[in-house]
C-alpha cells in the first residue's frame, strides 16, 4: 500500500521507474522556492553510484520498496549532466523540464513563479534550493570474498602390458636302470650258452609351462576435498567528507 511521501524518508531511498526498474538511490533533495516542497531529487546512478542525475518528483509516490517516479530509467540515464551544487539556475531548470517533457512554468518579470501551469503541481521556474536538513551519505567499497568451483585439470587411470622374465624351480623325477644280481644256488635243469637281451622303457618328468590370466588387483579413481587457505587482495574506494569554509580552509573527516 502506498504511503504519503515524507521528506526525511527521501534521502538514500531507492528510486523506481513506472516499469518497476530500480534507477538508483536518492542523493539530494531540492525544494521549490515558493512552496518549500520537494520538487527534484538527485539519483545516484552508474557504477558504484558515481553519477547523479536530476529526477522530477511530480506525480511521485513512496512505497515500501522506495520512491516511484513517473519517468523511466532510460530518461534518467540520458538526462543532462548538471552539477548537484545546491541550486538550479533558470536555464538548468528549463533544460531539465524540456528533457522530461514537462511544461516549463510561467514566471513573472522578477523570475519568480506565478503559480500558473498547464498540468501538474506548481513547479518553480527559477532557482530551487536543496533541503538544509538533507544529509549527505558517505559510501565506501568493501571486498566481498567468496569461492567458486573451477576445473583445474584431468587425471586418467589406464592399464598397459609389460613383459618380464620369471624363473620358477619345479621338482621333477626320472627313472634310472639298476642291475640287480642274485646268485643261483640250485640249478633247475640245464642252461645253454647264448645271447639274449631285455628292453626296459625309462620315464622322466619334464616341466610344462602353461599360462593363465587371473585377477590380482583392482584400482579406481576417487576425489577427496582438502582444505587450504589463500590470501586475496583487491583495491577498494571510499568517499571522504571535506568541508570548506568561506576562507577556503579545508577540513577532512
Amino acid at each position: 500500500m502506498a504511503r504519503t511521501m515524507q521528506l526525511e524518508e527521501l534521502i538514500d531511498s531507492a528510486v523506481v521507474d513506472p516499469d518497476g526498474n530500480k534507477i538508483g538511490k536518492v542523493g539530494n533533495v531540492y525544494l521549490a522556492d515558493a512552496t518549500h516542497q520537494p520538487e527534484w531529487i538527485t539519483v545516484k546512478t552508474g557504477l558504484f553510484g558515481t553519477k547523479e542525475s536530476f529526477v522530477p518528483l511530480s506525480g511521485a509516490r513512496t512505497d515500501k520498496d522506495g520512491i516511484h517516479v513517473q519517468v523511466d530509467k532510460d530518461s534518467v540515464s540520458e538526462a543532462p549532466r548538471i552539477d548537484a551544487d545546491g541550486h538550479l539556475s533558470p536555464e538548468e531548470s528549463t533544460q531539465l523540464y524540456q528533457h522530461y517533457g514537462l511544461p516549463v512554468p510561467r514566471t513573472s518579470s522578477d523570475g519568480r513563479p506565478d503559480g500558473r501551469m498547464d498540468r501538474g503541481p506548481a513547479v518553480p521556474g527559477g532557482r530551487g534550493k536543496r533541503d538544509d536538513r538533507a544529509a549527505m551519505t558517505r559510501s565506501e567499497e568493501r571486498l566481498n570474498v567468496g569461492t567458486e568451483q573451477v576445473e583445474t585439470g584431468h587425471v586418467r587411470l589406464r592399464k598397459y602390458v609389460v613383459t618380464e622374465e620369471q624363473q620358477v624351480t619345479v621338482p621333477v623325477r626320472h627313472e634310472e636302470v639298476r642291475v640287480e644280481r642274485e646268485p643261483i644256488t640250485r640249478a633247475d635243469g640245464t642252461a645253454e650258452i647264448g645271447e639274449a637281451e631285455q628292453d626296459v622303457i625309462l620315464h622322466a618328468e619334464k616341466p610344462v609351462v602353461r599360462k593363465e590370466t587371473v585377477p590380482v588387483e583392482r584400482a579406481r579413481l576417487r576425489t577427496e576435498t582438502v582444505s587450504d587457505e589463500q590470501t586475496v587482495s583487491g583495491k577498494v574506494r571510499k568517499e571522504q567528507f571535506e568541508v570548506t569554509d568561506d576562507d577556503r580552509k579545508h577540513r577532512r573527516s
